[in-house]
């Protein structure tokens, strides 16, 4: 088995606290924060909330794996342990067992034993299971405890034990990098996707993938950041703030305006980058993520080519075929208002679902596979019930159409009449103001909207937009 570093040792650790049968010395308020401390993290870590689960630690930690590894343990920095589980973590699934707790608390610190079963899974890959006993210990400070020390004794494991050698094999095959970088003063979480043969001395173009509204970087917008880096770009596919592992005030809330600026903050992080062209620095947006990169780039001369894929772009008008009328528009901008007036108030956040086949007040009423779908959109990262109420005004107001007339980038747009909105794609495409512009439709039997959710994730229009994409990003 290959001896992995100090760092990434301890992954197995990340996954759900199912906790059944739980015991503990005491009951007392004290002991209950101390647990939830502990629970808080591991729940973080499997939901790959990587800021949440560092937060549940000391500046400085030490863990010991030896019984793993045989490495002797040692004191690492939080945020390196952490980014480490989130480096290996990112193409793995676990489900992890706490039981049968028991805490000690000796003034301002405390220890605490758990049994543990924990379970690993990665594609294409045979499961791990490992199993035994945690010991942490933490340590209170302001009020908040804290883990200051973590050691695993291993009693057993099940299945494939070169499951950490393989994975860490798979991970330098793909070839991604986590990265974060500031928007606004809040941190944005990404995945770089690296060319093969990737040569760290050499400068390479960049692109910035943007996916539909709502959406967060393990969707489309992972999946065609993939298939460039594969062409032999940099791609950028990140957490838009409000969603995913990215920072903001005010969770799942779709800020148009603050995603355009997400955008030219992804740009400023790639310049920034020793390995990107700064002259070759391009943008890439499927559906929504389309009217923000096109906006961004209209406003932001550092973006030299701009590449769309089935276009959500909308006015006044438009907003009005998809959510009933003026009558209904109207309505849903006063509940938008309604709940902006209460988070200011209160700091409460109503919220309906992202999408249902049933609630008609979901932010996307109906039968549409690709975000139903845990083999397509459906994927863990992702939201299914959350949709802030308070960004229907933003969503319903925002108007991209008028941008067309200052956006001077080379652009590329790629849609067909079965995606949303034709029309519309072909208008702006008219008003562009580059010489440097192509428009190019796609076949298909499909009706409209349903074409477009092809383009999000099926070979044959992802592939063909990638290809089409590549040659006009070639030109930068």
């Amino acid at each position: 088995m290959k001896t992995f570093t100090k760092k990434t040792l301890p992954i197995f650790i990340s996954a759900m606290a199912i906790l059944s049968g739980c015991t503990s010395m005491a009951t007392s308020e004290q002991e209950a924060q101390i647990k939830q401390s502990i629970i808080t993290m591991v729940n973080a870590i499997d939901s790959k909330e990587w800021h949440k689960a560092e937060s549940q630690f000391a500046q400085q930690v030490f863990v010991d794996y030896s019984s793993l590894s045989g490495q002797a343990g040692s004191e690492v920095k939080a945020s390196d342990l952490v980014n480490g589980w989130q480096s290996l973590l990112q193409n793995v699934e676990t489900h992890h067992m706490l039981t049968n707790f028991n805490i000690k608390v000796d003034g301002n610190k405390a220890e605490v034993m758990s049994h543990v079963y924990a379970s690993h899974n990665a594609t294409n890959i045979e499961n791990w299971d490992a199993y035994g006993r945690y010991n942490h210990k933490l340590i209170k400070q302001d009020d908040k405890w804290t883990i200051s020390s973590m050691t695993l004794l291993m009693h057993g494991q099940k299945g494939n034990r070169n499951f950490l050698t393989e994975v860490t094999a798979m991970n330098q095959e793909s070839k991604v990098e986590k990265i974060d970088f500031l928007s606004e003063g809040e941190k944005i979480v990404g995945n770089l996707y690296l060319p093969e043969n990737y040569d760290s001395s050499k400068q390479y173009p960049a692109v910035i993938v943007s996916g539909s509204w709502t959406t967060v970087k393990e969707q489309m917008a992972g999946l065609y950041a993939k298939k460039l880096s594969e062409q032999g770009f940099i791609a950028l596919a990140f957490d838009f703030r409000n969603f995913g592992e990215s920072e903001g005030k005010i969770p799942f809330y779709e800020n148009p305006q603050q995603k355009v600026a997400d955008i030219k903050s992804a740009v400023s992080f790639l310049q920034a980058h020793a390995n990107v062209n700064n002259e070759k620095i391009g943008a890439l947006g499927i559906c929504a993520g389309s009217m923000y990169t096109l906006i961004a780039a209209s406003e932001d001369n550092r973006i030299k080519s701009v590449v769309t894929a089935a276009s959500w772009l909308h006015d006044a008008e438009a907003v009005k075929m998809f959510y009933a009328g003026e009558q209904g528009v109207s309505a849903k901008i006063r509940q938008a208002q309604k709940a902006k007036q209460k988070f200011q108030k209160t700091g409460e956040i109503d919220y309906i679902p992202s999408i249902s086949t049933t609630d008609e007040s979901a932010a996307m009423f109906g039968p549409y596979d690709y975000y139903l779908n845990p083999e397509r959109g459906a994927v863990s990262q992702w939201s299914n019930d959350k949709f802030a109420v308070m960004s229907w005004e933003d969503w319903l107001t925002l108007d991209p159409m008028p941008s067309a007339k200052s956006l001077n980038t080379p652009t590329l747009m790629i849609h067909s009449d079965g995606a949303v909105l034709p029309e519309y794609t072909k208008k702006y495409f008219a008003n562009i103001a580059s010489d440097e512009k192509e428009l190019h439709w796609m076949e298909t039997d499909l009706q409209s909207p349903f074409h477009q959710f092809n383009f999000y994730d099926q070979p044959d229009e992802v592939n063909e937009s990638i290809e089409k994409a590549t040659k006009w990003f070639n030109k930068m």
